[in-house]
């Protein structure tokens, strides 16, 4: 069975970030005022949910995916947990 969301990464070619220094979204913390370029970014981003999405669903430990960083993607994966079991 596959999953045609984590299969489907033509978004990214949609990316806001696309051709920008992958620096950007990769800072030394996930702290606000380090993230805060990345995230600029990604809120204008028309695909922000896709990447969102394929961040949370690889469980991606780096970066600002989706204009959430790795601290706010696992506080999001554990909201969805406490939904799932309510």
């Amino acid at each position: 069975m596959t999953n045609d969301r984590l299969d489907d990464t033509s978004w990214r070619n949609r990316g806001a970030c696309r051709g920008l220094s992958t620096a950007v979204f990769y800072p030394d913390s996930d702290r606000d005022e380090e993230a805060g370029e990345a995230k600029a970014v990604c809120a204008m981003c028309t695909v922000r949910q896709h990447c969102l999405d394929y961040a949370l669903d690889n469980r991606e430990h780096e970066g600002v995916w989706g204009g959430a960083t790795e601290r706010e993607r696992r506080r999001i994966l554990r909201q969805r947990r406490k939904t799932a079991a309510a």
